[in-house]
């Protein structure tokens, strides 16, 4: 198949057969499209107008559709829905997880009415279950699909029951075993199933060796034991080790996409979680408080410059390399806090203390420096012909770069002991920090050069 380019002409063509009533047309223009493509079209045309594009789609293909929609959006349509029309078309053709992500984004009067609407008890049964467990586990996250087997079975019992289970199940990853109290004892390979007598127990056959996640495991920690092991599918089990579900490749790279959303806002200075589509009140919510940050840090850069206002005064030419301290200082703690706070997210932090990290910054910091100064030095002395101011700019560059590796390492460091989350620390806030930092060496090394030299 083809990759999928969506244009305007494309969705000027759709929306007139939709103006005109053409469910041939409209059938013609989106056949073979992947759910994520008709998704990409929902998100460019109005909702009315999407809803008969959906009604044009059976069950199954519907809810693939508005699975892939971004929440947003999802509920747009999910308001205009009846409680029935969701129950039927949506909710029956989903997996569990995605029909519990589904049912609690709906207000609670409505998700009480759609869970009646279920024909299917086990699967409102299943729904209600995963409802309970806390957002951001792998409880919430896991579906209840999955294929499982007895080790006190035959292999010829296991095979009747696997069918009957697969019935059910769109993908089958693995055959889990369990005890008589449903605990999860291992995992059953299938060329072992295939090729062992009919009459053998599971339990001769079975492989011990299995990774399981409890139910109030992070999605987080779920994701970064599946990128680790290589894992396309991760069973979950309770408090008492008993199998209650199971969690897909395809849930933990939403998790992880989300949290890369998230860490690359909070590095940009905007403190939840918007995009585009969001009011422009919501929008102005998540960036002010940054913003405000920056304009404090901004006066207080001003009010440092004020402070050695006399020394500017008597060497007009230091303010030519306000600029250029101010943005290395920035720069610095960025990089030194962005390798932090990535080793932090993905867990390669683990081994080592503070001081060790520290110790490495500084380095690197202490050679970048060495060299930065070395041409900073040249550079000024070229253009003004100051020896003095030279050494001033030099020595105060290589302070600022050091200085701010060892902050831009320390508080995200800091911010993750305590248990905030470290992204914080990037961007403004240690541009800011930095900033003042930095012009306020600068001017003090200039008053001991020029005193002293």
């Amino acid at each position: 198949m083809n990759h999928f380019e969506l244009t305007r002409e494309y969705v000027d063509a759709l929306e007139l057969d939709i103006q005109h009533s053409n469910e041939k047309g409209i059938l013609e223009k989106i056949d073979g499209l992947h759910a994520a493509d008709l998704a990409e079209i929902l998100d460019e045309i109005e909702v009315e107008d999407g809803l008969i594009v959906l009604h044009c789609l059976d069950g199954e293909r519907a809810s693939e559709v508005i699975i892939e929609l971004e929440e947003d959006l999802r509920a747009k349509y999910l308001e205009r829905l009846s409680s029935k029309e969701i129950a039927e078309q949506l909710i029956e053709n989903l997996d569990s997880d995605d029909a519990a992500d589904v049912v609690a984004e709906l207000p609670e009067g409505k998700r009480e009415e759609v869970i009646a609407e279920l024909d299917d008890v086990e699967q409102a049964s299943d729904i209600v279950s995963l409802l309970n467990y806390e957002e951001g586990t792998a409880g919430a996250l896991m579906g209840k699909e999955l294929i499982w087997v007895s080790k006190d079975w035959t292999v010829m019992r296991a095979v009747k029951e696997m069918r009957r289970q697969a019935e059910q199940i769109d993908h089958v990853y693995t055959v889990y075993v369990v005890d008589t109290n449903q605990k999860l004892v291992g995992r059953l390979p299938v060329k072992q199933l295939l090729t062992t007598p009919v009459k053998t127990r599971i339990e001769n056959i079975f492989k011990p060796e299995v990774r399981a996640v409890k139910t109030w495991t992070s999605q987080e920690e779920v994701a970064h034991m599946m990128e680790k092991y290589d894992l396309v599918v991760l069973p979950v089990v309770d408090e008492l080790g008993r199998l209650v579900g199971r969690i897909t490749i395809d849930d933990v790279v939403d998790v992880i996409k989300e949290e890369a959303d998230r860490d690359y806002q909070m590095l940009s200075g905007i403190s939840s979680d918007v995009d585009q589509s969001d009011t422009v009140l919501d929008l102005t919510k998540a960036r002010l408080p940054w913003l405000l940050i920056g304009m404090i840090g901004g006066m207080t850069s001003a009010s440092v410059i004020g402070t050695f206002e006399h020394s500017i005064k008597l060497i007009p030419a230091m303010a030519f390399f306000i600029p250029m301290i101010t943005a290395m200082g920035g720069n610095i703690g960025v990089q030194s806090s962005a390798i932090i706070v990535q080793g932090l997210a993905n867990n390669s932090m683990q081994m080592g203390g503070m001081l060790s990290k520290l110790a490495k910054e500084f380095t690197v910091a202490l050679v970048n420096g060495l060299a930065l100064s070395a041409l900073a030095f040249t550079g000024s002395y070229l253009f003004f012909g100051d020896y003095h101011l030279s050494i001033t700019v030099c020595m105060a560059l290589m302070t600022v770069i050091i200085v701010a590796a060892v902050l831009g390492t320390f508080v995200p460091l800091m911010l993750d002991k305590y248990k905030i989350d470290p992204a914080l620390a990037t961007g403004p806030f240690v541009t800011t920090l930095n900033d003042i930092i930095g012009l306020f060496i600068y001017f003090v090394v200039g008053q001991l050069v020029y005193s002293f030299l």
